[in-house]
């Protein structure tokens, strides 16, 4: 069961949040103060660990509202839920019609009684009460027709026709057809008559009908117990986990016999479950005098999280060490590569290093058969005290190492997935609204500011650390290229050679000056341009500054054959594809509106802006390419057609021909 759709509202800064989309890692990106943290709370009181219970009006419902506004039937949460393929089978053990139910919505109010479950999918079962009156006047008809006792069985007759009258309440209908049924049943039997096979398969199938509805309202009862049975819980996390790095275990154990554990006492249980230690055989031995024993474990132990923490933690590289000093366990952390390899305890560590190292053993605990195994993690601001660049490493602990979804909360550069930009999630404030969120990046500039610090920083380190580097004119064609290779690399067709750095310049006519950047540093570059009237300029421009040899100019057109005139990396996409993305990027301004393509305009693109430019609609490129990236990753055979992956292909092959050929003939980049 996968999280797809959150929406809060009524709840602190939140009066309604919008449909938020989710993906495994969902990224809310905000300034201070927008109300990320109250959009994490809000959806954790859906199914928190600690049991579900009622939500205090006076601490949560909007202060700018009247208290009396909120009632117990007040919306708070409503989350949307795909079901996957074992889902499906146990849903139908209790719900055996839900044959074509592939998701289940899930809301809370502010009581604390129930959530409310529906399955938009199921549909009401078929009751046509004209069709069943008909059913049973041929049912009656037919017992009238095979008695030989007319009297007894025309009055059961009658009182079958009569008994199983619909009514427009169908569980009332059901319980009186019941009972009709086999009254007539009992009737024809007494009077030793048969119905037709005809009339008999209306009466089986009327009795059908009756034990379905019956039935169906105790079956839709399990079936949303089920779903709030199986529905993860969410953990909710907005500082590190307390976590001594000298713990007394003669004391914590001592503790744990009395039932009076600390927080830090449970942290210390998770720290000995990845370590592979147990405190009740470390207290053994120590109590035997067994420290040779007692101090391999210790070593053992400290090896396994050492080698965890260098994969983790790239900072730099650092040693963990348990020490075991009578009844006192310390953990100790050194730099093995430092001039002087001093250990410092735990708790002596810089606060981020102990963030991350106290996240690690709490997790990695709580997520191997603990009590977050399979719960959502809702993540505020995490990594807040980490280094830039601890941070990114974080993320890729997020993407790498946890099935769980996650979805986390930031303000940082660092920690926007520059290369999943279709999982951030931009989060505004306004006093009007109160906290909205949507599903593209939009925002003022506070809010935006970390997006586009991520994607400068992106950029730059694109620069100065790929040795190949393709320039691509702008950011559409970034993401359709790379989309676009990654599928083709999964699916074992022709792809960019992953030597290349794909780099986009701004726009045309900063081309130039990002190629001398480029080489400026020594790089190899290839450059990909539109076929348009000043693509030969920038190629021309390019070549007298001798930035690039002739040969590493490759024109999008050069995946046609023949080539046209004209073309942009749009023009590889089928038509009717790129089309179909327009109207739907641009549904809401393109609604009531006719859009009319000149055919005669060489260039897709170029023939939707002169459409938009006459309808007086504003047109943007972005919007039906963050489009293709999001069906991409979700149903890509529905706009990558056969014929957009042969241009890209001729493409893709064209442009790793010329890098083989640059690099296999030793060029320098300013080569001549």
């Amino acid at each position: 069961m996968q999280l797809k759709s959150i929406r809060v509202s009524n709840f602190r800064s939140i009066k309604d949040s919008g449909r938020i989309e989710v993906s495994r890692i969902t990224a809310l990106l905000g300034r201070n103060e927008s109300g990320k943290s109250n959009l994490l709370r809000g959806l954790h009181s859906l199914n928190p660990l600690d049991g579900f219970k009622a939500l205090d009006p006076i601490k949560n419902f909007p202060r700018d509202r009247r208290l009396e506004e909120c009632t117990d039937l007040t919306d708070v949460v409503h989350s949307t839920w795909e079901l996957d393929d074992e889902d499906k089978a146990e849903l139908l053990e209790v719900l055996p019609r839900a044959t074509a139910v592939t998701k289940v919505e899930i809301g809370r109010k502010y009581n604390g009684d129930h959530r409310y479950i529906v399955f938009p999918e199921l549909t009401a079962i078929a009751f046509d009460e004209a069709d069943i009156k008909s059913k049973i006047k041929k049912v009656a008809a037919g017992m009238r027709a095979k008695a030989s006792d007319k009297n007894a069985i025309e009055a059961a007759a009658d009182a079958f026709e009569a008994k199983a009258s619909v009514t427009k309440v169908r569980e009332t209908w059901a319980t009186e057809f019941a009972a009709a049924a086999k009254a007539a049943r009992t009737a024809l039997a007494t009077a030793d008559a048969e119905l037709t096979d005809a009339q008999e398969g209306l009466l089986d199938g009327l009795e059908e009908l009756g034990v379905l509805i019956a039935r169906d309202k105790e079956a839709q009862k399990n079936a949303r117990n089920w779903a709030v049975g199986v529905m993860p819980k969410f953990f909710y996390l907005d500082d590190y986990p307390e976590l001594d790095g000298h713990q007394d275990v003669a004391a914590y154990l001592h503790r744990k016999a009395h039932n009076q554990l600390t927080d830090a006492d449970r942290n210390f249980e998770k720290l000995c479950k990845v370590a592979g230690l147990k405190p009740e055989k470390l207290q053994e031995l120590q109590q035997k005098g067994d420290a040779e024993q007692r101090n391999q474990l210790a070593n053992r132990a400290s090896a396994v999280v050492t080698g965890e923490v260098k994969r983790l933690w790239k900072d730099r590289e650092l040693k963990i060490r348990f020490n075991l000093d009578g009844n006192h366990f310390d953990t100790l952390i050194s730099d093995p590569t430092a001039t002087y390899d001093v250990e410092v305890n735990l708790n002596d560590r810089s606060r981020g290093f102990q963030w991350f190292f106290a996240f690690y053993v709490t997790f990695a605990a709580d997520t191997d058969g603990g009590k977050v195994a399979n719960a959502i993690l809702l993540l505020d601001e995490p990594g807040l005290y980490l280094h830039a660049k601890s941070q990114g490493d974080l993320l890729k602990h997020f993407e790498d190492d946890f099935d769980n979804q996650i979805l986390y909360s930031t303000h940082s550069p660092f920690m926007v997935p520059t290369h999943r930009l279709d999982s951030v999630r931009t989060v505004n404030i306004a006093d009007k609204v109160g906290t909205t969120v949507t599903n593209n990046p939009t925002g003022d500039a506070k809010t935006l500011f970390p997006l586009q610090a991520a994607l400068g920083y992106d950029l730059s380190q694109s620069l100065f650390v790929g040795p190949n580097n393709l320039v691509v004119e702008g950011v559409t064609d970034f993401w359709i290229i790379s989309a676009v290779s990654s599928y083709l690399s999964d699916a074992g067709k022709t792809a960019l050679s992953p030597d290349l750095t794909l780099t986009p310049a701004g726009g045309a006519q900063k081309v130039s000056y990002m190629v001398a950047l480029l080489t400026s540093e020594s790089l190899n570059v290839l450059v990909l341009l539109d076929l348009e009237k000043e693509s030969e300029a920038t190629k021309n421009e390019l070549l007298k500054s001798k930035l690039v040899l002739e040969q590493n100019v490759v024109f999008v057109a050069e995946a046609f054959d023949p080539a046209p005139g004209e073309a942009d990396i749009e023009d590889l996409l089928n038509p009717a594809v790129y089309e179909s993305l327009i109207k739907e990027s641009y549904k809401a301004e393109l609604k009531g509106k006719n859009l009319q393509l000149n055919a005669k305009i060489p260039r897709i693109a170029k023939r939707v802006e002169k459409a938009f430019e006459d309808l007086g609609v504003p047109f943007h490129k972005t919007r039906p390419a963050r489009l293709f990236l999001k069906k991409m990753a979700s149903e890509p055979e529905k706009v990558l057609t056969a014929d957009s992956v042969a241009k890209f292909d001729a493409l893709f092959t064209v442009i790793n021909g010329r890098l083989d050929k640059h690099v296999a003939k030793g060029r320098a980049p300013f080569g001549s």
